[in-house]
């Protein structure tokens, strides 16, 4: 039920909850399905007990911190909109206003760059079980890293389009520093399971 009420106000023409929120559902989905594998890869595959229990305890983790950044992702765009509707009658105020607007955006970074971390991890755990896994549950290893694929591919765009003219050169020359180690990542294990998968 709490799926079906999100994908209503999804799409219910309102800004908030958009594109961030779902990219983080999507990884949290990814998460839930590592962990279904893993489980599934204690008596069958490759894997030592130990490292299917492990995949499977940070896959439940970061599970449950994706699906709180849902959440949070809407809740930092509803600041943006909220500085955007401060008054601009005076200079003074549209300066404000301005610098409002420009921390807003920098901080609704934040979940973006959280999602690609954990994405990033969740393609490793999914690479692992897709090659030394439960055999018998390879699809679900790979509908697994194709969501956490999804789920990186809008974290990067969520926090290029945050970064809007004015922000601190310092602060979007080390962002488009991890967006493109995130990225050369992504590429590298997305041609590896892809391979795997064929």
């Amino acid at each position: 039920m709490e799926i079906k009420r999100f994908l209503e106000k999804l799409s219910s023409g309102t800004p908030t909850p958009g594109g961030g929120s779902a990219s983080a559902l999507a990884g949290a989905l990814s998460a839930a399905l590592v962990a279904m594998t893993a489980g599934l890869s204690l008596r069958q595959g490759k894997l030592g007990k130990k490292e299917v229990v492990d995949v499977r305890k940070k896959a439940l983790a970061i599970q449950k911190r994706l699906l709180r950044a849902v959440d949070e992702d809407a809740e930092s765009y509803e600041a943006v909109l909220k500085a955007f509707r401060l008054p601009k009658k005076t200079e003074r105020e549209r300066l404000h206003r301005s610098k409002l607007i420009r921390k807003a955006y920098q901080k609704a970074t934040v979940t973006p760059q959280r999602v690609c971390q954990f994405s990033i991890q969740l393609l490793e755990y999914s690479k692992t079980l897709i090659f030394k896994g439960n055999p018998n549950a390879i699809s679900d290893a790979g509908v697994a890293a194709f969501l956490a694929d999804g789920a990186l591919a809008g974290g990067l765009l969520n926090i290029g389009i945050n970064l809007v003219p004015g922000t601190e050169k310092i602060f979007v020359k080390k962002m488009h520093s991890l967006m493109g180690r995130w990225t050369k990542k992504r590429n590298h294990l997305m041609r590896e399971i892809q391979s795997a998968l064929r």
